[in-house]
């Protein structure tokens, strides 16, 4: 109702470089710029290659790449800010990382283009709407 929607149907629509292959990458002696051109060598033209950063400093060097998004992780709003400045249009903005709706609105004005909101699916709290009915009487219960 929000207009929200998700941004991938599969694993198979995208790649997101996240921490973990950052990390075993920056291991094997490469940097972020080198990673995400990496990335994009290996995967076909139409596949949009994503890129997560926890820093404006590591904004700027994934974007010296030219990935298709760059994933804003559990970054402050001051710096969200300095990173959409940076980033000027020249690539998709996503935030992720402590968006709650008390500030889902502040993060909204900060220029970002997505939000990612992890809470949706491993903090909901689900709703009982099972119809139980006694076997022998058919009353509900």
């Amino acid at each position: 109702m929000g207009g929200g929607h998700n941004h991938r149907r599969s694993l198979g629509e995208a790649v997101l470089i996240k921490d973990n292959h950052i990390a075993a990458m920056r291991l094997a002696g490469l940097n972020l710029e080198q990673i995400v051109r990496k990335a994009q060598q290996n995967t076909p033209k139409d596949i949009i290659i994503e890129v997560e950063v926890t820093s404006v400093a590591e904004a700027a060097e994934a974007l010296k790449a030219g990935p298709d998004i760059i994933m804003l992780d559990n970054m402050s709003v001051p710096e969200m800010k300095k990173a959409v400045k940076l980033i000027n249009g020249r690539a998709k903005v996503e935030a992720s990382g402590n968006i709650r709706l008390n500030n889902v609105r502040e993060v909204a004005l900060t220029g970002v283009d997505i939000i990612s909101i992890g809470a949706l699916t491993h903090s909901y709290n689900a709703l009982d709407i099972s119809l139980e009915m006694d076997s022998q009487t058919m009353n509900l219960l």
